[in-house]
């Protein structure tokens, strides 16, 4: 007899809290998939159904409620989390039970979990293309500026080994505040900056914090043509926060941005507001967010199950048009093949798009093969 129940699966992102931002626009891309899903027949008829909390922006409250969906709601699949630390409270909660999580965020690599799916960039996908690109442009005196947790921790090691790769290269200062600093706590740190004189400031600062510290900046009076930001984290999201004339002339490196001209992204994009209106923010946490559900539900068509046992075989090596591009599950390491993309903030609260991948980049998250050369193409002066 044929089973038309509801698919339920997890989802768990901040809706409130200080990554609260980032958070919400995952959940908005995870429910947009899921209503594309839907629209589509479903899986083999059979409704997707999310399961959502609020983890509120705390790791020990991202544990306790993906035991809860394992345990209560009895789900086989989680999609979500946005901070390093909520990732790694989570994966022994998800391994314990032996269930899956699809992470769709950027982050600073070295981990395998076999119960993982890595949507989100490896740093062979972001911060080897961003050094590459300030060092080359700017120079190599670099000032690290973190918020006080995993990711920017590993995140400037490996920012400050890939820099220091570059003749003259200095690695300056490395700062780190807490995840609710405000503008008055980054003052200080650009009276630092302007008696260090860095070639380029390395931000990652995630959160609400972010805005402040490029309103201190803007503040302190610093020009981005010859001193500027460069950040993994910074998106759109974050601009919307700041204002567009306090970001213009700073730089992100990922594998989206919303202004990417491919029929795909500009479909997606109506469809989300159509769905959310102006209340959508698409940005790379977004769009990881938004392909990994179809990536599942491709698979579990495949698989009639959600099990992971069942499905895992077919989630591994399986491809998707994603509004990047087309994406690709490694399946050696749970990775995600994706298309690293340079890009440089403007008035409009977009990013122009200055350097892009040729072609998508395997995921390496222990960095074990690497090049800072030949992996960007310069775009034609029409389309940057």
């Amino acid at each position: 007899m044929a089973d038309f129940d509801p698919v339920r699966v997890g989802v768990l992102f901040s809706e409130t809290g200080v990554t609260s931002t980032i958070g919400r626009s995952q959940l908005q891309g995870t429910l947009l998939a899921i209503d594309e899903v839907n629209a589509a027949g479903g899986l083999c008829g059979r409704e997707l159904v999310a399961v959502r909390y609020d983890a509120q922006s705390e790791p020990a409250r991202y544990a306790a409620l993906a035991e809860r969906l394992i345990i209560q709601d009895r789900v086989n699949v989680i999609f979500g989390c946005y901070m390093s630390s909520s990732r790694k409270a989570v994966i022994p909660v998800i391994e314990k039970w032996n269930k899956l999580l699809f992470y769709p965020t950027l982050y600073e690599g070295f981990e395998f979990s076999n119960h993982l799916i890595y949507t989100g960039a490896a740093p062979n996908q972001n911060s080897v293309q961003l050094a590459d690109f300030m060092t080359s442009n700017f120079g190599a005196r670099v000032y690290l500026i973190g918020s006080d947790y995993i990711y920017p921790y590993e995140s400037n090691r490996i920012m400050g080994e890939l820099v220091l790769q570059r003749p003259h290269s200095r690695k300056l200062a490395e700062r780190y505040l807490p995840l609710d600093a405000n503008e008055r706590d980054y003052d200080a740190v650009m009276g630092d900056v302007r008696a260090k004189r860095p070639d380029f400031i390395f931000s990652t600062v995630v959160g609400d914090s972010t805005a402040s510290l490029y309103r201190a900046y803007a503040e302190a009076g610093f020009d981005p043509k010859t001193m500027p930001i460069a950040s993994l984290t910074t998106s759109e999201a974050e601009i919307q926060q700041m204002g567009g004339d306090v970001a213009a002339g700073h730089f992100t490196a990922a594998p989206y941005f919303q202004s990417i001209a491919s029929e795909a992204n500009r479909r997606c994009l109506a469809h989300l507001r159509q769905r959310f209106g102006a209340e959508g923010i698409p940005n790379l946490c977004w769009e990881a967010a938004y392909f990994q559900i179809h990536l599942f539900a491709n698979a579990w068509r495949l698989a009639g199950s959600d099990d992971i046992a069942a499905i895992l075989p077919h989630i591994l090596g399986s491809e998707f048009d994603a509004p990047q591009g087309r994406v690709r599950v490694d399946p050696t390491n749970h990775h995600t093949w994706l298309i690293p993309r340079v890009g440089r903030a403007n008035a409009d609260g977009q990013f122009t798009i200055l350097r892009a991948a040729t072609q998508s980049v395997r995921p390496d998250p222990y960095l074990v093969n690497y090049s800072m050369d030949d992996w960007t193409a310069q775009l034609p002066a029409a389309e940057a």
